[in-house]
């Protein structure tokens, strides 16, 4: 059923409607990874400055998806002038309701020093959640699924959500005292006449070893590294494979941060090197001329995966290219863009090795089909215990999401 927001109209256009799907609606623009796509509105506006915002949110307006009929028949009788004041203020709510901060350039601040610096923007964490929200949203729904629970195992502990079981309380459990089973063992220690008799004649004697708890299913942790591939590739081919997995990345960080708060979540881009950014960030990101140095990115990961202290570690690889580039012993990057170079597969293949002694799963989503890639990825799948999906940019999210919980609900030996 469609939701319909009401709010009060106070005869500014600029309230008839909510900025949430003002957001969404600039959605591909704010989250552009450099595609030049021909079929997109935004397609011009190819870097996050205030006059490219002012533009995308014209555009926006005029394509129909922000006002209803009657607001959008008031908004074409507007003049320029009017049009360009309604503009201002929608970006001033967007600032003073936290979506984007803007950064106005410094007195002499701009490209090849000519003083005449273009003021910027970027999106906000609020922003960006409510971004991820969205693309979440729109991920699950074809899945029909509702709430998740956090990640079930077969073991049990102490806890508050009971399962109907007891155990004898040990220090360290949370007292969720189990009293029916707790005065059971006193009675059946002091015998029937404390049990019928006991407030009248006799206190109860309640030793340390009559406390009893209620018991929970164990519920695990897992520490996650999302490597997102931002080689020049992801753009090619008449493609975006990375604005969707961009939007994947965020779903995540989303169900992780709501669903599963006991998590964490760690987002690093490898191409010619391997680099961690916050998820805050992500929208910023954009695709380089770069090679695939993938075993730099697994090494990364490793490394905060090491500091995490969380009963399951996983890698989630989204790539859709082979590995191209090695960062040698002397910090040179050696690149090979033609075909599997044996030394960066077996390096990287190495690297592969040390995740599966340190009990870290890769799990990969392959955005291609080639034939000996498919073979790289699934003998790397093979060496972790984890699982490789060759999917495409529009399926990738939900085969992510599906992988992603479904695993979590089973317990890792």
């Amino acid at each position: 059923m469609k939701r319909i927001r009401y709010t009060k109209f106070t005869g500014d256009l600029s309230s008839s409607f909510g900025l949430e799907d003002l957001m969404q609606a600039l959605s591909d623009f704010l989250l552009d990874s450099g595609f030049d796509d021909p079929y997109s509105r935004f397609q011009e506006f190819n870097d996050q400055t205030l006059e490219n915002l002012r533009d995308a949110i014209k555009q926006a307006l005029e394509s129909g998806e922000v006002f209803d009929e009657e607001a959008q028949e008031k908004y074409d009788a507007l003049s320029e002038d009017q049009v360009e004041e309604l503009i201002d203020q929608i970006i001033q709510k967007m600032q003073e309701q936290n979506f984007i901060n803007a950064e106005l350039p410094e007195e002499g601040q701009g490209e090849r020093g000519n003083g005449n610096g273009e003021a910027r923007f970027e999106v906000t964490d609020k922003g960006m959640d409510f971004l991820g929200y969205k693309a979440l949203r729109e991920l699950l729904g074809p899945l029909g699924k509702s709430n998740f629970g956090r990640h079930d195992t077969r073991h049990e502990a102490a806890g508050v959500e009971i399962n109907g079981s007891s155990k004898l309380y040990e220090f360290g459990d949370t007292l969720n005292l189990d009293v029916t089973a707790t005065f059971s063992s006193v009675f059946e220690r002091e015998g029937i006449r404390t049990a019928v008799e006991g407030e009248e004649h006799t206190p109860l004697n309640i030793e340390y070893s009559d406390l009893h708890v209620h018991q929970s299913d164990y519920q695990s942790s897992c520490a996650t590294v999302v490597l997102l591939d931002c080689s020049h590739s992801m753009i090619l081919y008449g493609e975006d494979r990375f604005t969707p997995a961009k939007r994947v990345a965020m779903a995540l960080s989303h169900l992780i941060r709501t669903q599963f708060p006991g998590d964490t979540l760690n987002l690093v881009l490898f191409h010619d090197t391997a680099e961690e950014i916050p998820v805050s960030q992500l929208s910023r990101v954009k695709v380089g001329p770069h090679y695939t140095n993938t075993r730099e990115g697994l090494r990364l990961a490793q490394r905060i995966l090491a500091k995490q202290n969380k009963d399951m570690k996983q890698i989630v690889m989204i790539t859709d290219g082979k590995p191209s580039a090695l960062t040698l012993p002397d910090g040179r990057i050696y690149k090979n863009a033609f075909g599997l170079d044996p030394l960066v597969i077996e390096e990287t293949l190495e690297e592969v090795s040390r995740c599966k002694r340190s009990n870290i799963m890769i799990n990969t989503f392959m955005l291609a089909n080639d034939f000996t890639l498919m073979q790289f990825v699934q003998k790397v799948s093979a060496m972790c215990r984890g699982k490789a999906y060759f999917t495409t940019p529009q399926t990738l999210g939900n085969y992510l999401l599906m992988d992603f919980m479904s695993r979590r609900m089973k317990t890792i030996h």
